[in-house]
């Protein structure tokens, strides 16, 4: 992926400092946010790509077809599920999948550490390319509206975005938004309590609390047609 901080070994020591000691609950997080929410938007015969993957919490769970997954983090591969393709390269440069072949490209948290907005509409650019025609984008990430101060604690994120800044580099580089909620899930799972497995399936369950916890937006768009 594309990204500020370029050298792999020290993408790999954030993310070790950061997650390492929270990987079994991020799991089981990503467990449920999956069956639960996110599994409703992919068929079973699609083909899904996790951009910056991290750790594979999401394409590991993820029923589909084929399931690609791209990161830099050398770690990355001894995550993934074994019918995972992994793909270790930067983003914003062109991608080793064919033109439209994918359903859907997923990401998550991933977009805030690119180094600016010319590196995010590369990578949109090459999304669409790769994305069939009708098939989908789905975004979650911080929302600089909600998060505020809090954004600037994580030494890896430099691109602040909202819901509708992003929805607008989506309009303006070949895709329709279908769906955009400005508050979604709260900002991070570092440093906060580690909640049991209920009542995070009630919190999905219940829109009218995501409008008080959510600091992260969830955008959706389709790649338009040529």
């Amino acid at each position: 992926m594309t990204h500020s901080i370029k050298e792999p070994q020290e993408l790999q020591s954030i993310y070790e400092r950061r997650f390492d000691r929270m990987l079994n609950y991020r799991l089981k997080v990503w467990q449920i946010l999956v069956s639960d929410f996110f599994q409703g938007y992919v068929s079973s015969d699609a083909v899904v790509l996790d951009l910056g993957c991290g750790y594979g919490e999401f394409i590991n769970h993820i029923r589909c077809a084929k399931r690609f997954a791209m990161d830099l983090n050398p770690r990355s591969p001894a995550h993934l599920a074994k019918d995972v393709e992994f793909l270790a390269q930067d983003c914003s440069q062109y991608w080793a999948i064919p033109d439209a072949s994918l359903d859907v490209v997923f990401t998550s948290n991933f977009f805030e550490h690119l180094p600016d907005k010319l590196a995010l509409k590369k990578t949109l650019l090459e999304a669409a390319r790769c994305l069939k025609p009708g098939g989908q984008l789905i975004a979650m990430g911080p929302n600089i509206k909600y998060v505020q101060g809090e954004y600037w604690d994580f030494w890896d994120h430099f691109l602040s975005l909202t819901e509708m800044s992003l929805g607008e580099a989506l309009e303006n580089n070949g895709y329709t938004v279908t769906q955009s909620i400005k508050r979604f899930l709260p900002y991070s799972m570092v440093g906060r309590p580690q909640f049991p497995a209920k009542l995070i399936r009630l919190y999905l369950r219940l829109p009218m609390v995501w409008r008080f916890c959510g600091k992260q937006f969830l955008v959706v768009a389709q790649r338009n047609a040529a």
